[in-house]
């Protein structure tokens, strides 16, 4: 008798055998059935989808490592209980050379003019002020930049050429009569041929004032476009002081001897700019080309008094 709840089935003694074993039994009227697991809901299919390793990995951290700030040096104890320096502002720079520069030149000493002296604002690139006549005592400073010197003219810095400053007045060579002599010159006249009568006034004045000169230039027939061509300029051979001196006599006798232009130690005087005293020329290169070993006098023709 079976109990209720047992079906009662009935096994071939071979099938038996095999469960004894633990092997697999098939049956005859049964067919083997693969099992496909079959996903339940989106969330098993993203689970059991296949996952790349690199993508479980922790990202990398590529950015640049910053370097550490630097230790400020170590400072000495005695340093650190003091206060710190103030520096100066540029609106205390600025102000304490406002103040500088009003404050009026101070003068050291006074010297002659030696010529009449061109008066700048400042050197090189400043502006004409003023002429000085030739002998006019001026309160100078001692400050000097290249070749100008400072002088006071009423209270205010100006600037003039330092070679034309004297510690001592000039003083002009007199003229017996009140005019040049006109006298052959002992040193010969045959410079005087082809000359314009101003020409000659200033060969005599010159030879009879200054007998140490004795070589002249007068007359260049094949000189065109130059007051020699056509006699009326002299060429006066001299060096240096002397040289100066001749200039400046020519200069304040410009009337009575008919002179119109001077050149000298480069530099030029014409009567149509009188007022502006001697003007600086260009480099020419050489002494002769730049007038430093002879005095250049251009004159009118026959204007002359003397």
């Amino acid at each position: 008798m079976i109990g209720p709840g047992i079906v009662k089935v009935a096994i071939p003694g071979a099938a038996v055998a095999l469960l004894a074993t633990g092997s697999a039994v098939a049956f005859p009227d049964e067919t083997p059935k693969q099992e496909v697991s079959t996903a339940s809901s989106p969330l098993q299919l993203q689970r059991e989808a296949p996952t790349s390793r690199d993508a479980l990995r922790p990202p990398l951290d590529l950015s640049p490592t910053q370097a550490p700030k630097p230790k400020a040096p170590p400072v000495a104890k005695h340093l650190k209980k003091q206060a710190p320096i103030p520096k100066p502002s540029s609106v205390k720079t600025r102000a304490s050379e406002s103040v500088k520069a009003k404050l009026p030149p101070k003068i050291t000493g006074i010297k002659y003019t030696t010529t009449d002296l061109n008066v700048w604002s400042t050197p090189l690139t400043g502006s004409l002020l003023t002429v000085l006549d030739k002998g006019t005592k001026v309160s100078v400073t001692g400050e000097l930049q290249g070749a100008w010197a400072e002088i006071v003219r009423d209270g205010v810095s100006r600037w003039v050429k330092a070679e034309y400053l004297s510690a001592t007045k000039p003083i002009d060579k007199p003229v017996e009569d009140g005019s040049p002599s006109q006298a052959a010159c002992k040193s010969g006249s045959s410079v005087e041929d082809g000359l314009t009568p101003d020409a000659i006034r200033v060969h005599r004045a010159i030879c009879n004032m200054f007998p140490s000169v004795t070589s002249y230039g007068g007359l260049r027939s094949g000189d065109s476009g130059s007051e020699h061509s056509s006699g009326r300029a002299l060429d006066i051979m001299v060096r240096g002081g002397t040289g100066q001196e001749i200039a400046d006599w020519l200069r304040a006798n410009r009337k009575a001897m008919g002179v119109s232009e001077l050149i000298w130690s480069q530099r030029i005087w014409t009567v149509q700019r009188s007022s502006e005293g001697w003007r600086s020329m260009e480099d020419r290169g050489g002494d002769t080309a730049n007038h430093y070993d002879h005095v250049h006098v251009s004159v009118y023709g026959n204007s002359g008094t003397a």
